[in-house]
């Protein structure tokens, strides 16, 4: 055995691995999306494997709430970028590999240049409207895109958009999910999520990309495997072979307008605040301002009766996120802003 294989021998050794396999993950071009509770434990499995190139594309910074399912980071870290400080350690544990760091975020204006070069693309995000963007254009460079999510104590893992032998293309995301209301479906700094879970299904996305580079084992393309994490029961449900939508273009990205903790604490007066959770989490605890859930927005025009900016706040910076989008759809020159991070920021910035 050549003398670089060595570290990766116990898997060499599996029946249908060789040395000719795993110079197949050698030359493999692997992109995680996204450094949390997903990327980090699929990005550990994927440098020790020996994938050649990964890279790393998120633009967020680690914060207090990460640290219970984001493995990768310690305390001391809070504040710093994910992505600088995840493909730091990561190139550590695996000297023979390139681990490249994308500080940007996923865009309309980026996605195609920043996926064309890679062999998979795995989605560590946990917003809609990024595994829209991932999933529109990995169908249109023709490349696989694995799957994953979690919340509270269930999880999902998927494979989208293999090449069939007659040139077509398994199902992707838009097949299972033609139309979600990111907004009435909390994320994990919301509704919760054990982070054992983040664990287990992030390391089935690596397996899943291990899989395909090597072409062993079975892929869960046209399929999802959903398991819960209370019974550790699992059931993979078929969805088909062949995908039946057609994706001609991405849409453009709608880039929400912020302001940061410090900024309002500093200037808390410029701005009308509108909180959007419930009732029950605003009961709990509030920074003021009128309630307005998210799930009553209508078309009130009470939203523009002041002559303050209009700033919205939730849990975490997502609802109050859709606010803005809602408001913005009907007046595009409105003065509104969601507040970054929401009350779980606010909270760690005390």
């Amino acid at each position: 055995m050549q003398p670089e294989l060595l570290r990766y021998s116990c898997q060499i050794n599996l029946p249908g691995f060789d040395e000719t396999t795993q110079q197949k993950l050698q030359k493999a071009k692997v992109l995680i999306v996204g450094a949390g509770g997903l990327g980090c434990p699929s990005a550990q499995y994927l440098v020790a494997a020996g994938i050649g190139t990964l890279a790393i594309a998120d633009d967020d910074t680690v914060s207090i709430g990460n640290l219970h399912r984001q493995i990768l980071y310690t305390p001391s870290e809070v504040g710093k970028k994910k992505v600088l400080i995840a493909t730091g350690k990561l190139q550590l544990q695996n000297p023979q590999i390139n681990v490249v760091a994308i500080e940007q975020r996923i865009t309309s204006d980026n996605a195609m240049d920043l996926l064309k070069d890679f062999d998979i693309i795995l989605d560590g995000t946990d917003n809609f409207d990024t595994r829209y963007l991932l999933n529109d254009a990995c169908v249109l460079l023709n490349k696989p895109l694995v799957y994953g999510a979690i919340y509270q104590y269930e999880g999902q893992v998927g494979v989208w958009n293999i090449a069939n032998e007659d040139g077509t293309r398994t199902p992707n995301y838009r097949d299972v999910f033609p139309d979600v209301d990111g907004s009435q479906i909390p994320n994990c700094a919301e509704g919760g999520v054990l982070p054992t879970l983040a664990g287990i299904i992030g390391c089935m996305q690596a397996n899943e990309v291990i899989k395909y580079i090597t072409g062993i084992g079975e892929l869960l393309a046209g399929k999802i495997l959903m398991l819960d994490a209370q019974t550790l029961q699992s059931r993979i449900i078929k969805i088909g072979t062949i995908s039946k939508i057609n994706i001609t273009q991405i849409a453009a990205t709608f880039i929400v307008p912020t302001v940061s903790i410090n900024e309002l604490k500093n200037n808390f007066d410029l701005y009308e605040l509108i909180d959007v959770r419930t009732t029950e989490e605003r009961s709990k605890f509030n920074i003021g301002g009128k309630h307005i859930p998210l799930n009553t927005f209508g078309e009130d025009d009470i939203l523009f009766e002041t002559n303050k900016p209009v700033l919205f706040y939730c849990a975490s910076g997502k609802r109050s996120a859709e606010a803005v989008k809602k408001i913005k759809e009907k007046k595009k020159d409105a003065n509104v802003y969601s507040l970054e991070g929401g009350m779980k920021a606010w909270m760690e910035q005390q």
